[in-house]
Parts: C-alpha cells; structure tokens; sequence
C-alpha cells in the first residue's frame, strides 16, 4: 500500500462519507477512491460490516405486549412518534460511534502490521548483511590460509627457485618458479610479461624425457603467485609464444625463456 492510500485512510474521509457530513468535493474523491481502490474498498466494506454488527448486536426484540400498547398509543396519539425518532436517532449515533471506534480499531492495527512488516524486512535486511559478512570472512580466511600455504611452501628448505629471464625476443620478462620435489608442488611468480598482439599468449612447458608438457597459459593480469602442475623428473622449463588459447605442442621456434631444473 503506498502512502497516499495511507494518508487517505488517516484522513477520516470514510467516516464522514459514512456520516453524510462530506462536502461534494470530497463525496467525489471518496467514492473515486472506493472505485480506484481495492484497499479503500475493502476499508469500506469494514466499516459497514461493523456498523451492521453493531447495529444487530443492539437490536432487542420487544415483547408483544409492549408493541400492542404501542400501537395503541399510536393511534391514540400519534405525538408519540417524536420519542420513537428521537430514540432511533440515539440508537443510530450510538451504532456509528461504535462503528468509527470499530473503524479506529482496525486502522490501528493495520499501522501496527505495517509496522510489523517493516520490521521484518529490516530484520531481513539484517540477516542477509550478517549472512553475506560472514561469507566473506570465509572467503577471506580461505585466502589467508592459501597465503600462509604459500609462505611456508617457499620458505621449506626443500623449496628450490629458478628464475626464468626472457631473451632477445622478450628482453622484459621475468617470471620465478618454486619447485619442493619432496612435496611434489611447484608454483610460479609472474613478475613481468612484454605485451603479446591479441592474438597471441604466453604458454609455459616443463621439458620431459624428450617431450613438451604444458603446464598452462601465462597472463600479465596473472601477476601473482600460483600453483602450476607439478612434472616428476622435469628437465628443464620453458616459455614460448603460442597462439592465442594455447597449444598442444611447444613451438620451440618461439621460445622466450627457459632454465634448466638438473
């Protein structure tokens, strides 16, 4: 419900409309927003369902004695009306009071919901900012675990480190291995990598008993230290410019750098 309808059913539009005490400007603007909408109409509905609780919670079924004598007194003399309409007219401002303290009721509590709901929904928002925090504390502990992995792996003694510098073709390149044969690991720093024609990359290979084995792609936006796949008995390893996505086999006619690992 937006704030408008709100401010409406705070106005006390309806229970003069219900009075008869609205002026026509605002009969015009109480039945358009009875038509319009729902909520208003279902406010309405409300405050004549109560209205007719009350009135038939009021109503007492007289004896018939009692209106026999009244109908004689009727006909005997008819002033007598004037203290039946004054009595109904007591009645009828009995039942609308009751009715608006009925209507009061029920918009109170209609605040109080949406009170209610508000809270919830900040609440909620609570909820997902603690959910989503703690989501992060966990994403971070697991980097700083991968952090303190990496700091013990290359300060182990059976860590070794080879730093691989490019040659005429890549004069700017430098990248750093750490290999633990013990631990079966190996790890690679890329420090620096000329810049490739888009259609091109960077692709390193651990030389094995004669054959290339890739071990993955080198980016510049890679700029930190990872782990690569770990070759038993390597030779050597080697850089070269591949195509663009890599290759299945090293062109060793476009070797940048190598280091041998024996």
């Amino acid at each position: 419900m937006n704030a408008k309808i709100t401010t409406f059913l705070n106005s006390g539009l309806l229970e003069k409309y219900l009075l008869g005490d609205t002026t026509t400007a605002e009969t015009d603007m109480v039945e358009s927003y009875i038509s319009k909408y729902p909520e208003v109409q279902n406010f309405y509905n409300t405050l004549q369902y109560n209205l007719e609780i009350v009135a038939k919670s009021n109503a007492v079924e007289a004896p018939t004695s009692v209106l026999n004598n009244i109908l004689d007194a009727l006909d005997e003399a008819p002033v007598v009306q004037l203290n039946t309409t004054k009595k109904y007219k007591s009645w009828y401002k009995i039942s609308i009071a009751a009715s608006i303290v009925a209507f009061m009721f029920a918009g109170t509590s209609y605040l109080f919901y949406q009170q209610n709901q508000r809270l919830n929904e900040e609440n909620q928002v609570v909820v997902d900012e603690i959910f989503d925090l703690r989501s992060d504390i966990e994403a971070n502990n697991k980097k700083l675990d991968n952090v303190m992995n990496q700091f013990m792996e290359l300060n182990d003694p059976n860590t070794y480190k080879y730093i691989m510098q490019g040659n005429n073709r890549a004069i700017n390149l430098k990248t750093v291995a750490y290999i633990n044969p013990k631990e079966k690991t190996s790890m690679i720093d890329v420090v620096s990598l000329p810049e490739l024609p888009e259609e091109q990359c960077y692709q390193i290979w651990a030389e094995l008993q004669g054959k290339m084995v890739s071990l993955g792609i080198l980016n510049e936006a890679d700029r930190q230290l990872r782990v690569i796949p770990y070759t038993e008995n390597a030779l050597a390893l080697n850089i070269t410019i591949e195509p663009k996505g890599g290759n299945t086999r090293a062109s060793l006619d476009n070797m940048v750098a190598e280091i041998d690992l024996q």
